[in-house]
């Protein structure tokens, strides 16, 4: 094992910085954990100074983003109790966070999860977490397996016209598809639901800018959120009213049907962010995941060699998938308290920024990080967070990924990347946008 001395200057060097904290800097993944390795190595909590951004505390391994998520009652995700919404979980510039103060005069721009702390966090969590248990979300394989079939046929189709973009023509469908399936969404609309988690997401980059914003703004980024957020609850509205009016046995009615305890069903404002988490986060990370492993594969025919012959593997393979792509990479904390964390004191009010994707790769829990393996004994990655805020959905996310490779792999005759590829330019929840392949099913 190794060890890292605190530095006596904890402010980081401006190039690990602007690598780190700027969306741009996360379209080369070589470079990014390159910051992230120099941190982890040199300064692993370091204070970022970015021109447009408040300072934050950049936390880089493993034990310490452990620390951090594990005291909510010191480093809180919207503010702590007593000053809910306080704070933006998501990292955004300044003018972004004052666009939203000036829009909905909070920078909580949804009633979710990762803007809640203590009780609150705690109901909100208690409305559909039952539904994500690994017994219930069990029940669902037969049916996803049944989409994962009929998704593995349709990459045949698209794969026998020649080269094709293994992300956008495929690898974005099949959690889109699932997430829609469990909400009772009818097929017509998931293209809807494509388009506006790709702007929400993407909202730094012009390949998803929304035609009424403006790019060159610096509030630009949290105008493309806020309307795309909007957006979404124009149609979620539709959806509550009627599994308020219908209800069915879906999720959707689930989240719609509510109450809190006083009997009354839960504001509107606190379906949607239910419904926006899922449909966002149970979208976008599993995709990423999935395309990410599917390059992964192709880069170490041996590891595809080895799971193809012997399926038990998958398990294993999604567990060490999430670590190496780590699509999550981070989740904004404040300080409530003076602290110590890393050999540095961060005070009070101070912003922290644990980052997920450099914990996935630390040398100290990790032999060989930077490397794709199925021989890890011990694998507790950060894929899924750590803590209260610990994703609700990872049971069925790891489902999906397990069901997906169980039916692909004995159908995969060939993979090859032809190409780089190209990755969403976002600090916060992104992997691979474009991945150009040939690809050979049986």
């Amino acid at each position: 094992m190794t060890t890292t001395q605190p530095v006596a200057q904890a402010i980081l060097p401006d190039e690990i910085a602007r690598k780190i904290v700027l969306p741009e800097g996360h379209a080369d993944l070589d470079s990014l954990h390159a910051a992230y390795r120099w941190m982890r190595q040199n300064m692993p909590v370091g204070k970022a100074v970015v021109d447009g951004f408040d300072e934050l505390w950049l936390v880089a391994k493993h034990a310490d983003i452990l620390q951090v998520e594990g005291m909510p009652e010191v480093f809180a995700a919207g503010g702590g109790p007593d000053h809910p919404g306080s704070h933006n979980p998501i990292l955004q510039n300044q003018a972004g966070d004052q666009f939203m103060k000036n829009t909905v005069g909070t920078v909580r721009i949804m009633d979710a999860l990762p803007y809640m702390d203590g009780a609150e966090h705690s109901a909100m969590k208690a409305i559909a977490f039952d539904y994500f248990k690994p017994s219930r979300v069990a029940k669902l394989e037969d049916q996803i397996r049944q989409l994962a079939r009929a998704s593995i046929d349709k990459l045949k189709k698209v794969s026998e016209q020649g080269e094709i973009d293994l992300v956008t023509d495929w690898a974005l469908g099949f959690p889109l598809h699932v997430i829609m399936s469990l909400f009772g969404v009818p097929p017509e609309d998931e293209p809807l639901m494509m388009k506006l988690t790709q702007e929400f997401f993407g909202t730094a980059d012009p390949e998803y800018q929304r035609d009424d914003i403006e790019a060159m703004t610096p509030e630009a980024m949290a105008q493309q959120f806020v309307a795309s957020f909007q957006e979404f609850c124009g149609y979620f509205e539709n959806l509550l009213q009627d599994r308020r009016a219908n209800p069915r046995d879906d999720l959707a009615t689930i989240i719609a049907q509510a109450r809190r305890a006083d009997g009354e069903y839960w504001p509107a404002s606190f379906a949607y962010g239910w419904f926006m988490q899922v449909c966002t986060a149970g979208h976008d990370t599993t995709s990423s995941t999935l395309a990410g492993t599917l390059k992964a594969l192709a880069e170490h025919p041996d590891v595809l060699a080895r799971v193809k012959a012997d399926l038990s593997l998958v398990p294993k393979m999604v567990v060490e998938a999430v670590r190496y792509v780590a699509p999550v990479k981070h989740f904004m904390r404040i300080a409530l308290t003076d602290t110590t964390l890393g050999g540095q004191t961060i005070k009070a009010g101070e912003r922290v920024m644990p980052l997920f994707q450099s914990g996935c790769r630390d040398e100290d829990l990790f032999e060989n990080p930077d490397v794709f393996s199925l021989d890890r004994e011990n694998n507790s990655h950060l894929g899924f967070g750590f803590g209260p805020h610990t994703c609700v959905g990872q049971h069925l996310a790891k489902l999906e990924l397990r069901i997906m490779f169980e039916e692909l792999l004995p159908r995969l005759e060939s993979i090859e990347i032809t190409g780089p590829g190209s990755l969403t330019p976002t600090n916060f929840v992104g992997g691979l946008k474009h991945l150009p392949a040939r690809v050979k099913i049986s």
